[in-house]
């Protein structure tokens, strides 16, 4: 299947699109969003060159069942999904913070901790920590949301005293962050995985704080295989691993961090076709359901355009 790198569909009431890292994001009227998950691949804040087929259905459906499995924790942009790879759902003015959480030391976290830093956003780490160990309690290590470029680590004080997030509204989401968490750690437990670490978005509509974006997907989360985590942490061995993290490691064994003077390698269909299995496979392992390739072939395009347009109907009605 050819993966879906770009939209430009033209809806009724639309005031604007936003072409995000991975999401085309439509403004309908300045009251709903219909946020497209394309088959667009991100590391390092940078969009690979070929997308990866059915990665942004998992996105999508993974989100969406999140969204459901959490609406009692706190409220959420989300109203419908009229196609696999669309939701659509109240627009929200977006806090310009992310809300990430982490149980255990590992990725970004644990190559700042391994380079001496014992203080992360404002947080301060255990000394003689080990990679992969978990933290005594999920510490939130939030980070500035930044529209090009790297975000930026941030802690709770500089986002009040810089005046990003109202102090009410931070302590709202704070607590909104650690509950959606716990469950997320709860479902993902039923299914023999441990959610690592996360992150949230959070908005605010008619005065009150929602949850927006997507949650506990692959590309926003990162989840390891429960089965065999303590014995390999006791001797030191990677741990087998659900995420998008093992695309930054393939990244980085061809030395690509997006760093001044590096050359982005070579996506392959074969390697394309590999990160799409391991999509779906977490996918199958978080939901417990076998995923279901929308279309292999055909207009994908139009079905999305058709889906949408009738779904916004009969909104209007």
């Amino acid at each position: 299947m050819k993966a879906i790198t770009r939209t430009d569909f033209h809806f009724n009431g639309q005031k604007s699109v936003y072409h995000g890292k991975v999401r085309d994001v439509y403004n309908i009227n300045d009251d709903l969003m219909v946020m497209v998950a394309t088959d667009r691949i991100s590391a390092f804040d940078v969009i690979l060159p070929k997308g990866i087929p059915f990665k942004g259905q998992v996105l999508n459906q993974i989100a969406a069942k999140f969204l459901d499995a959490t609406s009692d924790i706190c409220p959420n942009w989300k109203l419908a999904t009229p196609d696999p790879m669309v939701t659509v759902g109240l627009k929200c003015e977006g806090f310009r913070v992310e809300m990430i959480i982490r149980s255990i030391l590992t990725g970004s976290a644990w190559r700042a901790y391994k380079d001496g830093c014992r203080e992360l956003c404002g947080v301060r780490l255990p000394e003689g920590m080990k990679e992969n160990q978990r933290f005594p309690e999920p510490i939130i290590t939030p980070t500035t949301k930044a529209d090009e470029g790297h975000d930026m680590n941030i802690s709770r004080e500089e986002i009040i005293e810089q005046g990003i997030v109202p102090a009410e509204d931070y302590a709202i989401m704070e607590d909104y962050t650690r509950k959606l968490f716990k469950r997320g750690g709860e479902i993902a437990a039923k299914r023999g995985l441990i959610l690592v670490d996360t992150k949230y978005e959070f908005g605010k509509r008619d005065g009150k704080v929602y949850l927006i974006d997507e949650i506990h997907t692959p590309d926003s989360s990162r989840y390891f295989y429960a089965d065999g985590y303590e014995e390999r942490l006791a001797k030191g061995e990677p741990q087998r691993q659900l995420s998008k993290e093992f695309v930054r490691q393939w990244l980085i064994e061809h030395n690509f961090m997006n760093q001044p003077g590096q050359v982005m390698p070579e996506i392959t269909d074969e390697y394309a076709e590999s990160v799409s299995d391991r999509y779906i496979e977490l996918y199958e392992h978080i939901t417990g359901e076998k995923f279901d390739k929308a279309a292999e072939t055909g207009d994908v395009l139009g079905r999305i355009e058709r889906n949408v347009a009738n779904y916004l109907a009969k909104v209007e009605e």
